[in-house]
């Protein structure tokens, strides 16, 4: 029983028109599912990834009316997006420059190329380097070539004030092996500690940076709500529910999301990080070729679809 890498991050837009914009058409991803938050059905769940909606490509995004998000520790910190290669970053910084958006210049992260840069909410993201080993979909209307798409998640970094407890629920009881360390600059501490899932690889990295000096962070949009990690089959999925029970960690028990199930626990420091089985996916209640274009609910919300449907606001 093994996490096998990043299943989704989402994150919080206050602007969800400007935020589907700058998604699909600067980044070019695919929105795959147009669906609402099931704990809150006045804001959209928007899922931007792969052409197929793959598991461990999706960066989706909830629509509050949030302020600003606060930086500092206690809060994941950044998002890593996986290009080709090193032609592919020089690609996205004419890119993304072209389009006034303030990019890096080329950076070493853990041995691989990457740079930096903020969505229009200040969302921290980076692109890296993954070498083109990693298997995704390409998106055929996206409008960046296929050499150059973003190919999935990986790896996310998160901030604490201090390792060891972290450390701790990471590698005992979710099975994270800690492999190295290394510096970034745009980290106020010092070294950034590495931990693998199942073979690693960008795609299966969980990025510890420990920075006991700044200020507690605060949720809000351009900032991240949490982190879900993979798990493989239904079977797994309900081995790690069972681990959880016994281990007496505080967790949600099993929760059904439809495209995917779910637990959630929130590590030492507060960090809300959830456990996410691969299937049934996204094309489970809408075609694969269609997906994303129409909203899109749950069986158990489908009664509420008018209600639900007149309190959204279009996307453009």
């Amino acid at each position: 029983m093994q996490l096998t890498g990043i299943h989704h991050v989402t994150a919080i837009t206050a602007q969800a028109a400007r935020n589907h914009d700058f998604y699909t058409q600067t980044l070019g991803m695919r929105m795959v599912k147009k669906t609402v938050n099931q704990d809150d059905t006045s804001a959209y769940h928007l899922f931007y990834a792969d052409g197929a909606g793959s598991p461990g490509t999706d960066l989706t995004f909830f629509d509050w009316p949030a302020a600003p998000a606060r930086r500092g520790t206690h809060m994941i910190a950044r998002t890593a997006l996986r290009v080709a290669d090193e032609a592919a970053l020089a690609y996205w910084r004419e890119r993304l420059s072209a389009a006034g958006v303030t990019v890096s210049d080329i950076v070493t992260i853990n041995g691989r190329a990457a740079v930096d840069f903020e969505d229009p909410e200040g969302q921290r993201l980076t692109l890296v380097v993954d070498g083109g080993a990693i298997d995704f979909v390409p998106w055929e209307k996206s409008p960046v070539p296929v050499a150059h798409q973003i190919r999935g998640l990986g790896p996310v970094t998160i901030s604490v004030p201090q390792l060891d407890r972290t450390e701790i629920v990471l590698t005992k009881l979710l099975g994270l092996e800690r492999t190295g360390d290394y510096r970034h600059a745009t980290h106020a501490g010092g070294d950034i500690h590495v931990f693998r899932m199942g073979e690693g690889g960008p795609a299966a990295e969980l990025h510890v940076a420990v920075e006991p000096d700044l200020p507690q962070g605060r949720e809000g949009a351009g900032g991240v709500h949490h982190l879900a990690l993979r798990t493989p089959s239904f079977g797994e999925y309900e081995a790690w529910a069972e681990k959880l029970r016994e281990s007496g960690y505080p967790n949600s028990g099993p929760v059904d999301r439809f495209y995917f199930r779910s637990l959630y626990l929130r590590e030492p420091n507060g960090i809300l990080i959830e456990i996410a089985s691969d299937g049934p996916g996204f094309a489970t209640d809408e075609p694969a070729e269609t997906m994303g274009e129409k909203l899109a609910l749950p069986p158990f919300l489908e009664p509420k679809r008018a209600a639900i449907e007149a309190g959204l606001k279009p996307l453009g």
